[in-house]
């Protein structure tokens, strides 16, 4: 059938749209979401339970990017970003509460620190991560930040923490040299050690590691979180490149995932 001049072509919407949470009200959702993967899902004690939030006192001083379905309306990924100008006037980045960064934070450059990501458990699977990680990327490249730098946390299995199984499965290139290495405050206990792998290495740090990411040593044991965290370093030279050529070539074919940013 051929169209008429007279007939109009109508768009679909698009289904995921990725920007900056601008109002109260899109943060406190934003906020539920990450009680219900923290709290509920992954049995995380929270101070705010009782509110049915995630939030602390980082949140205030952070800029909040979000994925949101147009669909269902309601924010179905998230992650904070804390560069280093916020992190100045709230005292220190979020890592620092978990690991000595003297060394990382003397190299020359700016950083930008994210944490807390998170996605819906109904929309694991890639478009949210795929939505959500370009976005991040775009925010990082134009606002001319040197590293991306935060915690990639891995759950325990039955059997506990499996550091050497997640390290055998890290490239040596992603290992960093031991003069940006950094301490954890609190490390994984002997007794919650295991040698079998039985969490696997997530997908977002999956991502991280594509790109070049560094591993900067033995992980943080957030028991508050029932996780342990690795510190993550990701120079941004090396990205360019990459992000351009790559992720953004499987991020355009798709036609369901857009973006939208305010940065």
């Amino acid at each position: 059938m051929q169209l008429k001049n007279t007939d109009k072509i109508v768009k679909a919407p698009k289904k995921l749209d990725c920007f900056l949470a601008d109002t109260e009200a899109l943060i406190r959702e934003a906020q539920a979401l990450r009680y219900r993967v923290f709290g509920k899902e992954m049995g995380a004690k929270l101070k705010t339970e009782s509110e049915g939030l995630d939030y602390d006192e980082v949140d205030s001083y952070c800029d909040h990017l979000v994925v949101y379905d147009n669909s269902q309306q309601k924010i179905v990924g998230y992650t904070r970003l804390l560069n280093q100008h916020q992190a100045q006037r709230l005292g220190h980045f979020y890592s620092q509460n978990e690991f000595n960064l003297d060394q990382v934070l003397a190299l020359p450059g700016r950083f930008l620190e994210i944490g807390r990501t998170c996605v819906d458990p109904d929309y694991r699977g890639g478009a949210v991560l795929t939505t959500l990680w370009s976005a991040l990327v775009q925010y990082a490249l134009e606002g001319e930040f040197n590293y991306l730098l935060g915690c990639a946390s891995i759950t325990p299995g039955p059997s506990g923490y499996a550091i050497d199984a997640i390290f055998r499965n890290i490239d040596a290139k992603n290992i960093a040299p031991t003069s940006i290495g950094v301490k954890p405050s609190r490390p994984v206990p002997p007794e919650l050690r295991c040698q079998r792998d039985e969490s696997g290495i997530p997908p977002l740090l999956k991502a991280y590691l594509r790109f070049g990411a560094l591993i900067c040593g033995e992980p943080y044991w957030d028991k508050d979180f029932n996780c342990m965290d690795l510190f993550v370093l990701l120079p941004l030279d090396q990205l360019k490149d990459r992000y351009s050529k790559h992720y953004m070539r499987d991020y355009q074919a798709n036609n369901e995932i857009e973006i939208t940013t305010a940065l």
